[in-house]
C-alpha cells in the first residue's frame, strides 16, 4: 500500500466513488469509511426542494462526517488502513453550491470550529468524469432518492468539484478520468489504477485512459 493508511476516494455523484473505494478496500484487506446518505432524513426532500431543505440537509451531513471521523480516530484508525468515499475537506463546495449567504455563514462557524478534528488523508483519488456520464449513470442504477436530481445541479456540481480539485493540495492527489476508465467492472482497469496508485511519486499527478 507504499505505506498509505488513510486513502479517499472522491467525486461527483455517480462517479463510482463508494464502488471503488469498496474494491480497493477488498483489494487491499482494509476496512471502509463510507457516506451513509440514507441516514439523512432532508436528502430526498433537498433533491425535490432544495431552496427550502439546503441547510438541515448540509447540517446533517456535517455532523455525521465528523461524527465518523471522530468514532474513527478515537478507535485508533491508524492501527489499521482505511478507505474512505468522502473528503471533509470538500464539504464547503456543497454548502456554496446550495445555501443562500446568511446559512453559508452560519455553515461556516460551525465547519471552521469542527474541521481541526478531522484527520488528513495520505492520498485522495479524485474520479472524473463528463456530467452527461453522470446523468446516465445516475438514470441507469435507479435509486429512487436520486429521481429529483436535476441535470441542472449535477451540471453545477460537476464544475464545482472540478474548480475545488484544481486548487486541492492538501494532500498527494490523483485525477483519474472515468470516461473510459472503468476500475470497477473491468478487472484490467482496476490492476492499471493499482499500479498507478502504487508507482505514483508526485504531489498530483493524472491517470487518463484514451479509448
Amino acid at each position: 500500500m507504499n505505506n498509505l493508511k488513510y486513502v479517499v476516494v472522491e467525486g461527483p455523484i455517480g462517479v463510482g466513488k463508494t464502488s471503488l473505494t469498496r474494491r480497493i478496500a477488498e483489494h487491499w484487506g482494509t476496512q471502509t469509511l463510507l457516506e451513509l446518505p440514507q441516514e439523512n432524513p432532508f436528502l430526498e426532500k433537498f433533491y425535490r426542494d432544495s431552496g427550502r431543505y439546503a441547510l438541515p440537509t448540509q447540517m446533517f451531513f456535517l455532523f455525521q462526517r465528523m461524527n465518523q471521523l471522530r468514532d474513527l480516530a478515537q478507535a485508533d484508525m491508524f492501527s489499521g488502513p482505511v478507505v474512505s468515499d468522502f473528503l471533509l475537506d470538500k464539504d464547503p463546495l456543497f454548502a456554496r453550491l446550495t445555501l443562500d449567504d446568511d446559512e453559508l455563514n452560519l455553515y461556516r462557524q460551525l465547519y471552521e470550529h469542527l474541521r481541526p478534528q478531522a484527520a488528513t488523508p495520505d492520498l485522495v483519488i479524485y474520479l472524473q468524469a463528463q456530467p452527461e456520464t453522470l446523468i446516465e449513470r445516475v438514470k441507469k442504477r435507479g435509486v429512487a432518492m436520486e429521481a429529483g436530481i436535476s441535470e441542472t445541479y449535477l451540471y453545477r456540481l460537476c464544475e464545482s468539484y472540478a474548480r475545488f480539485f484544481y486548487h486541492y493540495e492538501s494532500t498527494p492527489l490523483l485525477i483519474v478520468n472515468t470516461e473510459h476508465l472503468n476500475p470497477i467492472g473491468r478487472d484490467d482497469d482496476f490492476d492499471l489504477l493499482m499500479s498507478r496508485i502504487k508507482n505514483m511519486r508526485g504531489k498530483r499527478e493524472f491517470f487518463n485512459l484514451g479509448e
